[in-house]
């Protein structure tokens, strides 16, 4: 357990440590956001013609209505990016010095989760409060509700990132993967727009939304900073999760995975 503990923290340590020394990718974590807050709201609320009532039967602004979707950007991009670490690590070595540790490969990655959940959680509260300032905010009450949602989603959106690094050879192939997943992702899910919304474009793009996980982990994040519980969504992001996680650890085991098939 000693073991364990201080394997979690010296990961946690050693990304917090990566990600303070690149100021860059924190403020890109804010920036992109803020700009479709604030910049493309507007737009897309004319375009769309929407006027949003949520399950929670509140009428609200499409400002509010996206943030949670925004949230879940953060997490998304965090996710890749933490990814893209450890294709870099892999390629200096320091990922097969830590696979090889005398502790179980799950709980190495495991940490490696929680410490880009931990970033994510960071970055999305640092979103949040960008937008309090510009008069969009959720009660207190919601901002802590929505704590266990991040580390859920976060955790979900990260082991995806984790089961993409296991597959890419070279560090510059994972720029033009990861623009076949994220995008995709964000754009067909209800970060922006609800399912309704969807369903009069086209039934498949809206069942298509219905399947994504990422429309679950943003709707779990919605319901929480609001203050309501949505199980189905809960459901969905943990089976996700367990998926994804499991696939990764069958991705970085040299015996098996896909590691060894990229060796031979």
């Amino acid at each position: 357990m000693n073991r364990a503990l201080i394997s979690l923290v010296a990961i946690v340590q050693r990304e917090a440590l990566r990600f303070v020394g690149q100021r860059g990718r924190f403020l890109a974590a804010l920036v992109r956001p803020m700009v479709w807050l604030v910049v493309f709201a507007a737009g897309f609320r004319a375009a769309l013609g929407l006027s949003i009532e949520p399950p929670y039967q509140t009428y609200i602004t499409y400002e509010v209505y996206i943030v949670p979707g925004l949230c879940g950007m953060v997490q998304l991009f965090n996710g890749m990016q933490s990814s893209l670490s450890l294709v870099y690590d892999r390629e200096m070595g320091s990922m097969r010095l830590l696979l090889t540790s005398p502790l179980p490969r799950w709980w190495l990655l495991f940490c490696k989760l929680l410490a880009g959940t931990a970033i994510s959680i960071a970055q999305v509260y640092a979103f949040l409060f960008l937008a309090g300032l510009f008069g969009i905010s959720f009660s207190w009450s919601g901002y802590v509700a929505v704590l266990p949602a991040l580390v859920i989603s976060g955790l979900m959106l990260g082991s995806l990132g984790l089961l993409l690094s296991s597959t890419i050879r070279q560090l510059e192939n994972f720029a033009g993967v990861m623009n076949f997943v994220i995008f995709p992702m964000f754009f067909l899910s209800t970060a922006l727009y609800p399912l309704w919304k969807m369903a009069e474009a086209s039934t498949l793009l809206r069942d298509i939304c219905a399947y994504n996980p990422f429309t679950h982990a943003v709707e779990l994040i919605r319901f929480a900073l609001h203050g309501e519980f949505n199980a189905w969504a809960l459901l969905w992001v943990v089976l996700s999760f367990a998926i994804f996680l499991a696939a990764s650890v069958r991705g970085y085991d040299p015996a098996r995975g896909m590691i060894r098939r990229r060796a031979g």
